[in-house]
């Protein structure tokens, strides 16, 4: 048999461990993999030509349901193709399974084609790596192929979430020699993990209680977190009950929160000391992955609060305002209904009425109102800039959406000026390393494992760079794009450093003349294109249509007016 079984039996271990997406990219040196996963009947297989666009896809789809994918690739250059998708799926905690062909070791810096050295090839940017035997002539060598593919998922599987990368080295032949079936073991051995129980103890719930009675003025900041109905309940009930401010960056998804602080990036960019002193918190809670917010982050390593709880299941916890005292190793949604609810018995046999931090949670509610006062006036006399368009978009944004900001400047605007507590609307946006890289490939991976209206909001830059991503044959129906287009990376003229500097313009917004039409023609997008606010709000009516399969709106605007407006909106709060 010229595949041999225990590759075979990669694709039946993966469907017996419920996985069952896989992307694949086309090559000879693959092609075991490739026949294995595309003839099992229970793994869906797409093929996607550009290795990087590929990885990009996989993310968006392990980050929208939530569920392992897997990528398979050629050897050579194709495997180094993966890794800046790879690297955001580290640092943003999305499990995949990333399977590399390679030729036998021997022939490695032996002058033989698409050769180079893959072994342990993506370093610390994985959660585990492994090498499958070349050979499988002694029995130990299936048993221990199998105990790698086991192993790799459960690690994937296991928070904090990750990628893992499993290299196999396979000889010729390459391909079944025709009417050869492939047979998958349905016996192959199968190690199921069982979750463990994450819980406190009664003497840790404790100090957590005198800690929590001890504070006057508590703190919740949220960061990256995918949206949990039950979560946003309790949270609700904490801040309403027991008056706790919270701080929701937009990728958190909490805007469902009436009271939520949801302009923070604007009301901590002020100077007034005694103000910002004020708003300094005695203990601070923080949960999920990272912040967009700089002023939130300035804020806080300026204005440490004397206790910072951080809750996160498992892993080595970061510290970004550099005040962390304590790691609760729990999931939040057990935490934060345990407080609550241990707080409100404890005030039921004391038979008391708590004494709430009113005052503190007052002067946050005064100032977000105060933010939110201040934007809504931005844009009655100003020119219309992309600024406008998102605000605009975000506004009409369909129930039950999807949202996907690419990084630079959209993911900022949206998270400027946030979603209402009436919009359910879902966001993601590529922050684990926050790079433009693969926002094309995100937002089209996730609009291929949901049914529901998928937007990304990208600027030109960002799209241009990702095209390969639409360069396949799955474009869904479901996808709009949006394009902001100033012809340049608009970020730097909206910088104090580079927009100051004579260059500015060729080596820092890297000037560009292209559009999106061409592009989104090519993918077969029915494009469309404004540069008005009089045309943007006949566009969007249609953009937002279900019907008509997938589209692409670009907002062309001039990068001065845009530094203009956003120079006048920072003013605002900085003088």
């Amino acid at each position: 048999m010229a595949i041999l079984q225990p590759i075979v039996n990669i694709a039946e271990i993966c469907a017996q461990r419920h996985v069952t997406q896989c992307i694949l990219s086309p090559g000879s040196r693959c092609a075991p993999l490739t026949l294995a996963f595309v003839r099992h009947l229970q793994i869906h297989t797409r093929t996607i030509p550009d290795e990087r666009s590929a990885a990009f896809i996989a993310l968006g789809m392990a980050s929208q349901s939530r569920q392992t994918v897997v990528l398979v690739c050629t050897s050579g250059t194709a495997v180094l193709n993966y890794a800046p998708a790879i690297t955001e799926a580290y640092y943003q905690q999305v499990p995949l399974l990333v399977l590399t062909a390679d030729r036998p070791s021997e022939w490695i810096e032996q002058q033989d084609g698409q050769t180079i050295r893959q072994r342990e090839v993506y370093g610390k940017h994985v959660k585990a790596s492994f090498e499958l035997p070349v050979a499988f002539t002694h029995p130990d060598a299936e048993w221990h192929t199998y105990r790698i593919i086991n192993e790799a998922l459960t690690i994937a599987q296991t928070y904090p979430f990750g990628p893992v990368h499993i290299n196999v080295p396979l000889r010729e032949p390459l391909y079944p020699s025709a009417g050869e079936e492939v047979v998958f073991d349905k016996t192959v051995r199968i190690i199921q993990p069982f979750k463990p129980e994450q819980i406190l103890t009664v003497d840790q719930w404790i100090q957590i209680r005198e800690q929590w009675e001890d504070a006057d003025r508590k703190l919740i900041v949220a960061g990256q977190y995918p949206y949990q109905a039950p979560l946003a309940h309790v949270l609700k009930q904490l801040q309403t009950e027991l008056e706790v401010p919270i701080i929701a960056d937009i990728i958190s998804n909490l805007h469902t929160l009436p009271d939520v602080i949801r302009y923070q990036d604007m009301l901590l960019m002020q100077k007034n000391t005694e103000l910002l002193e004020n708003l300094k918190p005695d203990l601070l809670i923080t949960f999920g992955n990272s912040v967009i917010s700089k002023n939130v982050k300035l804020f806080l390593r300026k204005h440490k609060p004397s206790i910072h709880w951080h809750i996160q299941p498992a892993g080595i916890p970061a510290d970004p305002f550099q005040s962390l005292t304590h790691v609760l190793p729990v999931e939040p949604l057990y935490f934060f209904k345990t407080l609550f609810e241990d707080l409100d018995y404890q005030h039921f046999l004391s038979n008391d009425e708590p004494e709430y931090g009113t005052d503190y949670y007052a002067l946050w509610q005064k100032e977000n109102q105060k933010a939110a006062k201040v934007y809504s006036s931005l844009f009655s006399s100003a020119s219309f800039s992309e600024f406008e368009a998102v605000s605009e978009m975000m506004d009409r944004l369909p129930d039950e959406s999807i949202l996907h900001l690419a990084n630079s400047m959209p993911v900022r605007y949206a998270n400027f000026i946030s979603l209402q507590a009436g919009q359910t609307v879902e966001v993601f946006a590529n922050r684990g390393t926050s790079g433009i890289d693969g926002s094309n490939g995100t937002a089209l991976g996730a609009a291929l494992t949901t049914e529901k209206l998928v937007i990304l909001l990208t600027g030109d830059m960002a799209f241009l760079y990702d095209r390969n991503s639409l360069w396949h044959n799955y474009l869904p129906k479901n996808l709009r794009i949006i394009v902001l287009n100033n012809h340049g990376g608009g970020i730097f003229r909206l910088l104090d450093g580079p927009a100051g500097q004579p260059e500015l313009e060729e080596y820092f917004e890297t000037r560009q003349r292209n559009t999106a039409e061409l592009t989104a023609k090519d993918a077969g997008m029915l494009y469309s294109y404004c540069n008005s606010r009089e045309q943007l709000g006949k566009q969007l009516t249609a953009f937002f249509d279900l019907s008509g399969g997938a589209k692409l709106l670009e907002i062309e605007t001039d990068p001065a007016v845009n530094a203009e407006v956003y120079a006048r909106f920072k003013q605002y709060f900085t003088t």
